[in-house]
Protein backbone atom coordinates (compact mmCIF):
# COMPACT_ATOMS: atom_id res chain seq x y z
CA UNK A 1 0.00 0.00 0.00
CA UNK A 2 1.69 3.27 -1.04
CA UNK A 3 1.83 6.01 2.12
CA UNK A 4 1.07 9.53 0.94
CA UNK A 5 2.14 11.93 3.28
CA UNK A 6 1.63 15.92 3.75
CA UNK A 7 -1.30 18.51 3.40
CA UNK A 8 -0.84 18.88 -0.15
CA UNK A 9 -0.14 15.35 -1.47
CA UNK A 10 -3.07 14.38 0.30
CA UNK A 11 -5.14 16.60 -1.61
CA UNK A 12 -3.98 16.38 -5.03
CA UNK A 13 -4.74 12.94 -3.87
CA UNK A 14 -8.11 12.87 -3.12
CA UNK A 15 -8.49 15.32 -6.07
CA UNK A 16 -7.02 12.90 -8.61
CA UNK A 17 -10.20 10.23 -7.93
CA UNK A 18 -7.43 7.25 -6.67
CA UNK A 19 -8.43 4.76 -4.60
CA UNK A 20 -7.74 6.08 -1.07
CA UNK A 21 -8.32 3.33 1.62
CA UNK A 22 -8.81 6.13 4.33
CA UNK A 23 -6.90 9.04 5.52
CA UNK A 24 -5.18 9.36 9.09
CA UNK A 25 -4.81 12.73 11.10
CA UNK A 26 -2.72 12.97 14.04
CA UNK A 27 -4.78 13.03 17.59
CA UNK A 28 -3.35 16.63 18.26
CA UNK A 29 -3.98 18.15 15.10
CA UNK A 30 -6.98 19.30 12.60
CA UNK A 31 -7.39 17.80 9.10
CA UNK A 32 -7.60 20.63 6.78
CA UNK A 33 -10.88 21.85 5.99
CA UNK A 34 -10.18 20.98 1.92
CA UNK A 35 -9.28 17.41 3.19
CA UNK A 36 -12.39 16.98 5.07
CA UNK A 37 -14.47 18.40 2.33
CA UNK A 38 -12.81 15.88 0.17
CA UNK A 39 -13.25 12.81 2.04
CA UNK A 40 -17.16 13.34 2.45
CA UNK A 41 -17.55 14.10 -1.10
CA UNK A 42 -15.87 10.30 -2.30
CA UNK A 43 -17.03 8.96 1.07
CA UNK A 44 -13.52 8.44 2.57
CA UNK A 45 -12.98 8.01 6.44
CA UNK A 46 -11.13 10.36 8.28
CA UNK A 47 -9.47 8.16 11.15
CA UNK A 48 -7.59 10.17 14.34
CA UNK A 49 -4.86 8.04 15.34
CA UNK A 50 -1.48 9.21 17.26
CA UNK A 51 1.07 10.93 15.68
CA UNK A 52 3.55 8.80 16.09
CA UNK A 53 1.44 5.42 13.81
CA UNK A 54 1.55 8.62 11.15
CA UNK A 55 5.55 8.71 11.46
CA UNK A 56 5.85 5.38 11.55
CA UNK A 57 3.64 4.53 8.30
CA UNK A 58 5.38 7.12 6.24
CA UNK A 59 9.19 6.94 7.81
CA UNK A 60 9.35 10.28 8.78
CA UNK A 61 8.27 13.24 11.38
CA UNK A 62 7.54 15.10 8.27
CA UNK A 63 4.09 14.63 8.04
CA UNK A 64 2.00 17.63 8.77
CA UNK A 65 -0.56 15.39 11.37
CA UNK A 66 -1.73 13.90 7.73
CA UNK A 67 -1.35 10.66 5.88
CA UNK A 68 -3.45 8.94 3.13
CA UNK A 69 -3.43 4.94 2.52
CA UNK A 70 -3.35 4.82 -1.08
CA UNK A 71 -4.76 1.60 -2.26
CA UNK A 72 -2.87 -0.80 -4.78
CA UNK A 73 -5.92 -1.57 -6.57
CA UNK A 74 -9.03 0.57 -8.01
CA UNK A 75 -12.45 -0.21 -6.87
CA UNK A 76 -15.39 -0.96 -8.94
CA UNK A 77 -18.78 0.18 -8.50
CA UNK A 78 -21.44 -2.41 -7.01
CA UNK A 79 -23.27 -1.67 -10.01
CA UNK A 80 -20.18 -2.96 -12.25
CA UNK A 81 -19.92 -6.14 -10.01
CA UNK A 82 -23.41 -6.97 -9.73
CA UNK A 83 -24.02 -7.20 -13.66
CA UNK A 84 -20.65 -9.08 -14.53
CA UNK A 85 -21.68 -11.39 -11.70
CA UNK A 86 -24.88 -11.59 -13.59
CA UNK A 87 -23.89 -12.25 -17.02
CA UNK A 88 -20.96 -14.64 -15.97
CA UNK A 89 -23.78 -16.61 -13.39
CA UNK A 90 -21.02 -16.67 -11.16
CA UNK A 91 -20.56 -15.73 -7.86
CA UNK A 92 -19.03 -12.87 -5.57
CA UNK A 93 -17.88 -12.86 -1.90
CA UNK A 94 -19.80 -10.43 0.46
CA UNK A 95 -16.72 -9.65 3.39
CA UNK A 96 -18.93 -8.81 6.34
CA UNK A 97 -16.55 -6.79 8.61
CA UNK A 98 -13.93 -9.20 7.75
CA UNK A 99 -10.77 -7.31 9.05
CA UNK A 100 -7.57 -10.23 9.21
CA UNK A 101 -5.41 -9.75 6.04
CA UNK A 102 -4.67 -13.04 5.81
CA UNK A 103 -8.04 -14.40 5.74
CA UNK A 104 -8.73 -11.88 3.22
CA UNK A 105 -6.42 -12.83 1.39
CA UNK A 106 -6.65 -16.22 1.35
CA UNK A 107 -10.35 -15.54 0.78
CA UNK A 108 -9.72 -13.63 -2.59
CA UNK A 109 -7.25 -15.98 -4.14
CA UNK A 110 -9.72 -18.85 -3.55
CA UNK A 111 -12.46 -17.09 -5.47
CA UNK A 112 -10.05 -16.48 -8.43
CA UNK A 113 -9.35 -20.01 -8.54
CA UNK A 114 -13.11 -21.00 -8.28
CA UNK A 115 -13.91 -18.34 -11.11
CA UNK A 116 -15.65 -15.72 -8.60
CA UNK A 117 -16.20 -12.47 -10.04
CA UNK A 118 -14.63 -10.30 -7.04
CA UNK A 119 -15.91 -9.20 -3.37
CA UNK A 120 -17.88 -6.62 -2.08
CA UNK A 121 -16.86 -5.26 1.36
CA UNK A 122 -18.12 -2.05 3.67
CA UNK A 123 -16.31 0.81 3.84
CA UNK A 124 -16.13 1.19 7.57
CA UNK A 125 -14.44 -2.19 9.73
CA UNK A 126 -12.89 -3.75 7.21
CA UNK A 127 -9.86 -4.78 6.31
CA UNK A 128 -7.75 -2.62 3.85
CA UNK A 129 -6.50 -4.04 0.53
CA UNK A 130 -2.63 -3.44 1.78
CA UNK A 131 0.10 -5.62 0.96
CA UNK A 132 -0.64 -8.15 2.82
CA UNK A 133 -4.10 -9.02 1.17
CA UNK A 134 -2.03 -8.61 -2.06
CA UNK A 135 0.92 -11.57 -1.04
CA UNK A 136 -1.57 -13.87 0.45
CA UNK A 137 -3.72 -13.71 -2.65
CA UNK A 138 -1.14 -14.36 -4.85
CA UNK A 139 -2.03 -11.70 -6.94
CA UNK A 140 -5.21 -12.83 -7.11
CA UNK A 141 -6.78 -9.06 -6.44
CA UNK A 142 -5.54 -7.85 -9.32
CA UNK A 143 -7.81 -10.24 -11.70
CA UNK A 144 -11.47 -9.61 -9.58
CA UNK A 145 -13.69 -7.04 -8.97
CA UNK A 146 -13.15 -5.50 -5.77
CA UNK A 147 -16.27 -2.72 -4.17
CA UNK A 148 -16.71 -0.67 -1.62
CA UNK A 149 -19.51 0.43 0.07
CA UNK A 150 -21.26 2.12 3.14
CA UNK A 151 -24.10 -0.65 3.60
CA UNK A 152 -23.60 -3.64 2.66
CA UNK A 153 -27.58 -4.80 3.05
CA UNK A 154 -28.73 -1.99 0.93
CA UNK A 155 -26.17 -2.65 -1.95
CA UNK A 156 -27.39 -6.75 -1.69
CA UNK A 157 -30.89 -5.44 -2.15
CA UNK A 158 -29.75 -4.26 -5.32
CA UNK A 159 -27.88 -7.19 -5.98
CA UNK A 160 -31.37 -9.45 -5.69
CA UNK A 161 -33.44 -6.40 -7.67
CA UNK A 162 -30.98 -7.83 -10.96
CA UNK A 163 -32.05 -11.67 -9.59
CA UNK A 164 -29.15 -12.67 -8.06
CA UNK A 165 -29.00 -14.42 -4.69
CA UNK A 166 -27.96 -14.01 -1.06
CA UNK A 167 -26.39 -16.43 0.38
CA UNK A 168 -25.16 -16.45 4.02
CA UNK A 169 -23.12 -18.70 5.63
CA UNK A 170 -23.61 -18.81 9.19
CA UNK A 171 -24.68 -21.13 12.10
CA UNK A 172 -28.12 -22.57 12.57
CA UNK A 173 -28.75 -22.78 9.01
CA UNK A 174 -29.59 -25.74 6.54
CA UNK A 175 -26.78 -28.08 5.84
CA UNK A 176 -24.64 -26.88 2.98
CA UNK A 177 -24.58 -30.46 1.46
CA UNK A 178 -28.34 -30.29 0.94
CA UNK A 179 -28.70 -27.37 -0.40
CA UNK A 180 -28.28 -26.39 -4.62
CA UNK A 181 -26.69 -22.81 -4.12
CA UNK A 182 -28.29 -20.67 -7.07
CA UNK A 183 -26.50 -19.05 -9.58
CA UNK A 184 -25.88 -15.92 -9.94
CA UNK A 185 -24.85 -15.33 -6.17
CA UNK A 186 -23.77 -13.61 -3.07
CA UNK A 187 -21.82 -15.78 -0.82
CA UNK A 188 -21.86 -13.59 2.42
CA UNK A 189 -18.77 -14.41 5.27
CA UNK A 190 -18.97 -12.88 8.56
CA UNK A 191 -15.94 -12.30 10.74
CA UNK A 192 -14.72 -14.87 13.40
CA UNK A 193 -15.92 -13.01 16.08
CA UNK A 194 -19.48 -11.86 15.37
CA UNK A 195 -20.65 -13.93 12.22
CA UNK A 196 -22.48 -12.18 9.42
CA UNK A 197 -24.43 -8.88 10.92
CA UNK A 198 -27.62 -8.90 11.70
CA UNK A 199 -29.03 -6.71 8.48
CA UNK A 200 -27.37 -8.79 6.67
CA UNK A 201 -29.08 -11.98 7.36
CA UNK A 202 -32.12 -10.14 6.67
CA UNK A 203 -31.93 -9.47 3.14
CA UNK A 204 -30.31 -13.18 2.76
CA UNK A 205 -32.62 -15.64 0.51
CA UNK A 206 -30.65 -18.67 2.19
CA UNK A 207 -28.25 -19.02 5.42
CA UNK A 208 -26.26 -22.31 4.73
CA UNK A 209 -24.22 -24.31 7.63
CA UNK A 210 -21.22 -26.39 7.29
CA UNK A 211 -21.66 -29.51 9.29
CA UNK A 212 -18.99 -30.34 12.12
CA UNK A 213 -18.01 -33.73 13.26
CA UNK A 214 -15.02 -32.92 14.92
CA UNK A 215 -14.13 -31.62 18.77
CA UNK A 216 -13.28 -28.19 17.65
CA UNK A 217 -16.39 -26.52 16.74
CA UNK A 218 -15.51 -23.51 14.59
CA UNK A 219 -13.87 -22.95 11.09
CA UNK A 220 -11.42 -20.56 10.17
CA UNK A 221 -13.24 -17.87 7.73
CA UNK A 222 -11.30 -18.77 4.70
CA UNK A 223 -11.39 -22.45 5.65
CA UNK A 224 -15.39 -21.83 5.99
CA UNK A 225 -15.57 -19.71 2.89
CA UNK A 226 -13.51 -22.06 0.37
CA UNK A 227 -16.07 -25.02 1.23
CA UNK A 228 -18.64 -22.59 1.03
CA UNK A 229 -17.55 -21.61 -2.50
CA UNK A 230 -16.59 -24.82 -4.06
CA UNK A 231 -20.24 -26.35 -3.08
CA UNK A 232 -21.59 -23.34 -4.80
CA UNK A 233 -19.92 -24.31 -7.84
CA UNK A 234 -18.95 -28.12 -8.05
CA UNK A 235 -22.71 -29.10 -9.12
CA UNK A 236 -22.74 -27.26 -11.79
CA UNK A 237 -23.42 -28.90 -15.13
CA UNK A 238 -19.74 -29.38 -17.19
CA UNK A 239 -19.16 -26.49 -18.70
CA UNK A 240 -21.96 -24.21 -17.02
CA UNK A 241 -19.75 -23.56 -13.67
CA UNK A 242 -17.93 -20.21 -13.57
CA UNK A 243 -14.13 -21.01 -14.62
CA UNK A 244 -14.60 -24.41 -14.20
CA UNK A 245 -14.48 -27.59 -16.88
Amino acid sequence: MLVIYGKNPVIEALRSGKSLEKVLVAHDSHPPHQVVKLCKERGIKIQKVPRQKLEELAKTKKTQGIVALLSPIEYVSPEELFWDTKNRNSFFLVLDHITDPQNVGNLLRTCEVLGGVGALMPKDRSCPINQTVVKASSGAVFNLKLSKVPSLAKALLEFKKLGGWVIAVERGGKDIRDVDIPLPCALVLGSEGEGVSKSVLEVSDLVVTIPMAGKINSLNVSSAGAIAMWECVRRQKPGTAPGLP
